[in-house]
């Protein structure tokens, strides 16, 4: 699915790992049994989904007497997942039965062959009504309008921060920025009054995966004045290349670590810092300003493998601001995850049936949705007193449904992405100049979709 070259041994290792997942060979597959693939970062701590995951395989198997759900976490990073859940899915050999996708990944696997409509299955699913459009499109295929999967959860980003350190620095709280220029400015503040505190995150380059290309980089370009156009113009279905928002953006990179305002670049730039920023710089009162997202909550519940109750008094939020302050003033972005059922599974019924009765009923997806801090899908859920109590920023994140964006759900959105980060990557290690990395981006781009499948950018 990534513009990555996948050695020999990386796929023996993956398909060693789909094989030995599965309880029985093929030879001898139980018409009772299926795989379910998902994925487990490498903070091995974070037991949450493991754990929801193991309940609902005992829930599932005791009302359905003599069946067998094989759970299969993977754990890589974001971007080895995507590959080594691709690789499993080439060969009935090894195809999962289940598999926990990325919504932006799914036309890819679409386009690959890789994924089974659940158009007949969804037609005769009461619950399918109450999803939400937004979460259904998500999961719909770009070139045929079929169903691909059911959607587990979204998602918004915003900014969190550290009320204590902030009023260290003499910035008052509540902080809501209305510019770019005013985020950087409370970060040269907290540099020159809090020594031994990094002022700001924003994920950056390719080990981050999507965090930098969403969490760090489209949080700043669809702040331009391009809005929606920023990245992909719909309208002409084609590719934008050549914006000045898109250099703004890396302009913002570059000052954040040129200037030291961020992380060290080797932290930055290693494959497990958005790990160490939930679990150790926050916590730790080391990191004063993160741009994250709306799940980082999970890192500090009682069930979280360091908890920290203090986080509900200490941590503030606030929205993202646009570049200028222009209208609507705020911007977001959503993705969310979703279930699929591979074209290979053997065993697709029982998948479904695993699916649509256990893991997401309105009781255990609103279960989920509390234990992940995710923000809900069903409108059923969305609308509950209990999910929007449950996590005191429910709310909060909630809201910003109003104004977020979605990354392009197109095949060739994977390779973009690589060529995002690989932008911000050169210009956060200083190997290359805004300049630079921006017209490197428009060759790649160019490369991947092909010329005539892109546009300059006017903003």
């Amino acid at each position: 699915m990534r513009s990555r070259i996948v050695t020999a041994a990386a796929f023996t290792a993956a398909t060693a790992l789909a094989v030995t997942g599965c309880g029985s060979g093929s030879s001898g597959s139980s018409s009772k049994s299926i795989k379910v693939v998902y994925w487990q970062n490498l903070d091995s701590t974070n037991k949450l989904q493991a754990n929801f995951l193991a309940s609902m395989v005992k829930e599932f198997t005791k009302a359905n007497p003599g069946t067998k759900v094989n759970l299969v976490p993977v754990t890589a990073s974001e971007n080895d997942y995507y590959t080594k859940l691709q690789l499993m899915m080439r060969s009935p050999a090894t195809a999962p039965d289940l598999v926990y996708e990325d919504t932006a990944l799914i036309n890819s696997d679409i386009a690959g062959g890789y994924l089974k409509p659940l158009d007949a299955y969804t037609a005769q699913w009461a619950d399918w009504s109450q999803y939400a459009k937004a979460a259904k499109g998500a999961v719909t295929g770009a070139s045929d309008g079929k169903v691909y999967a059911v959607p587990d959860d979204t998602d918004t980003r915003g900014i969190w921060y550290n009320k204590q350190l902030l009023q260290k620095a003499g910035i008052p709280v509540p902080w809501q920025p209305k510019t770019w220029a005013d985020v950087i400015a409370a970060a040269r503040k907290i540099k020159a009054k809090l020594p031994g505190v990094t002022p700001l995150n924003l994920y950056t380059g390719q080990a981050g995966g999507e965090a930098s290309s969403m969490q760090g980089f489209e949080m700043l370009l669809y702040g331009t004045a391009a809005g929606d156009k920023s990245l992909y113009d719909a309208s002409q279905k084609k590719w934008v290349v050549g914006s000045q928002g898109f250099k703004d953006a890396l302009d913002f990179v570059h000052t954040l670590y040129g200037q030291d305002l961020g992380p060290s670049k080797e932290q930055a730039l290693g494959a497990n810092f958005g790990t160490a920023v939930g679990t150790e710089l926050i916590p730790e009162g080391k990191l004063a300003i993160d741009i994250d997202g709306s799940w980082m909550p999970n890192n500090w519940s009682s069930a979280a493998a360091k908890p920290w109750k203090e986080w509900q008094s200490v941590m503030g939020t606030a929205a993202m601001p646009t570049q200028n302050g222009q209208a609507p003033g705020r911007t977001s972005m959503s993705g969310g995850w979703a279930w699929s059922i591979p074209a290979k599974a053997k065993n697709p019924d029982l998948a479904w049936k695993f699916l649509s009765t256990t893991l997401q009923t309105k009781t255990n997806a609103a279960k989920w949705n509390v234990t992940n801090a995710n923000i809900a899908v069903r409108t059923d859920v969305a609308s509950d007193p209990a999910y929007l109590d449950s996590v005191p920023t429910n709310k909060f994140f909630t809201e910003l449904v109003a104004d977020t964006h979605y990354r392009p759900g197109l095949p060739e959105y994977n390779q973009v992405s690589t060529a995002i980060q690989k932008a911000m990557e050169s210009v956060t290690t200083g190997q290359a100049s805004v300049d630079k990395a921006a017209s490197t981006f428009d060759n790649d781009v160019k490369a991947a979709v092909g010329e005539d499948k892109t546009v300059e950018g006017t903003s």
